[in-house]
């Protein structure tokens, strides 16, 4: 023991293969990545639609019922989103089905909220066109990273059972 002899802890043991069944990962990192990037772009686009309705109210001749209808949209539209992420990232990260289904069918209605901003808003300012372009470019690249990641989970899924 004074040489240095025997001063190892790890136990002996073979390194025999392990046996079992090998579980492919079916997550999808692109996925993953734009859900992350969606959540801190969105809470960006949020404060500047905020800063960019306080000076639409107190610049332009805007309508006080449309004001708080679009401000209604805009906190619905955070709801919406926040809810479509969580699930889509649970979903993408557990590989179920059913929640990144839904993340789908909610991508829906953030979707009709950014085209409301862009197209059917009383006053559409060139920085929310942008953002929100943006931000119809990031719903188009999950959509289908979601299809794909949903049909790669159902065929996993039915090769299982």
């Amino acid at each position: 023991m004074a040489n240095g002899e025997g001063t190892s802890s790890a136990p002996a043991t073979s390194a025999a293969p392990r046996r079992g069944k090998t579980i492919a990962v079916l997550s999808s990192l692109p996925l993953q990545i734009l859900f992350y990037l969606n959540g801190w772009y969105f809470a960006f686009l949020w404060l500047c639609e905020a800063l960019m309705y306080i000076y639409k109210g107190s610049v332009l001749p805007y309508p006080t019922e449309n004001l708080a209808g679009e401000w209604v949209l805009i906190f619905l539209l955070v709801a919406i989103e926040y809810v479509r992420l969580f699930l889509g990232k649970k979903g993408n990260l557990t590989e179920k089905v059913v929640h990144l289904a839904v993340s789908l069918a909610l991508s829906m209605a953030t979707l009709f909220g950014a085209l409301y901003l862009i197209l059917w808003q009383t006053y559409v300012l060139r920085a929310e066109l942008i953002l929100n372009a943006v931000l119809l470019c990031f719903l188009g690249l999950e959509l289908v990273f979601s299809i794909i990641a949903v049909i790669s989970f159902g065929r996993a899924n039915q090769t299982v059972r």
